[in-house]
């Protein structure tokens, strides 16, 4: 029986870049796995995250979606107990999963949040099974050139920065918007790749992907909190690449 791995996948450009990267090395990749967060959390992405299903039949893996449940009180007092709470769902479902299938590991999409990293690596370690990070420490500018170089379409969904104002909202990350992020990181320290929350996206379309995603949505914006979203309407998949 071949090893296989899941992806730990949100839809997003980090852990769709660490799904890819995981196919081209030639890993087994037969699960992605999507945790839908209810309100903030420290672990997860959260915007869009419904989406992943339209994702995975476009990249023809089996889903596997995981509902974490409301945190509790106490556990919102402290953001390492938060963190632990939420990664308890996840272990489950790995734990689960490995009764039915040889599991050699996941992948994951952090670049340098050593708050995620570390649990994900200490939940590895319990289940005796391999983390591959392809981002982690890696230049944010070159991983940004990696991703549009290789036909990665992104948009973003969610912005909560200072210096990123309603217009992000549903722009394609491209070129120009990568060298106005460098110009943002310089002025107020805006993460080229939104790795502290500044932005989060969707991969509307990839090489490894068969269909685009196809999105219809309304933007909401909070301008005293300085952060919107936006609210997706309809989405499906479009024409066979």
């Amino acid at each position: 029986m071949t090893a296989e791995w899941v992806c730990l996948f949100s839809g997003g450009k980090d852990s769709s870049w660490a799904l890819y990267q995981a196919l081209e090395s030639g890993l087994n990749v037969t699960r992605l796995l999507t945790v839908h967060p209810r309100g903030d959390s420290y672990m997860y992405h959260v915007p869009a995250t419904q989406l992943a299903q339209l994702a995975a039949e476009s990249l023809d893996i089996e889903l596997i979606e995981v509902d974490p449940g409301a945190l509790d009180a106490e556990s919102t007092v402290d953001s390492g107990v938060q963190g632990d709470s939420e990664l308890e769902p996840l272990e489950e479902a790995l734990t689960e999963l490995s009764t039915e299938i040889e599991l050699a590991g996941v992948t994951a999409g952090a670049i340098e949040s050593e708050f995620q990293t570390s649990r994900i690596q200490g939940m590895c370690d319990r289940l005796e099974i391999d983390l591959f990070a392809p981002l982690w420490q890696e230049d944010p500018e070159h991983l940004a050139e990696q991703m549009l170089d290789a036909g990665f379409e992104i948009t973003i969904v969610q912005v909560a920065a200072y210096g990123l104002d309603e217009s992000w909202l549903g722009r394609t990350l491209d070129s120009e918007a990568i060298s106005e992020l460098k110009t943002l990181n310089e002025a107020y320290g805006v993460h080229i790749l939104g790795e502290g929350g500044e932005f989060e996206t969707l991969v509307t379309n990839g090489p490894h992907m068969s269909q685009p995603i196809e999105l219809e949505y309304e933007t909401e914006w909070d301008g005293a909190a300085g952060r919107g979203k936006l609210q997706i309407t309809d989405a499906w998949l479009g024409e066979p690449n």
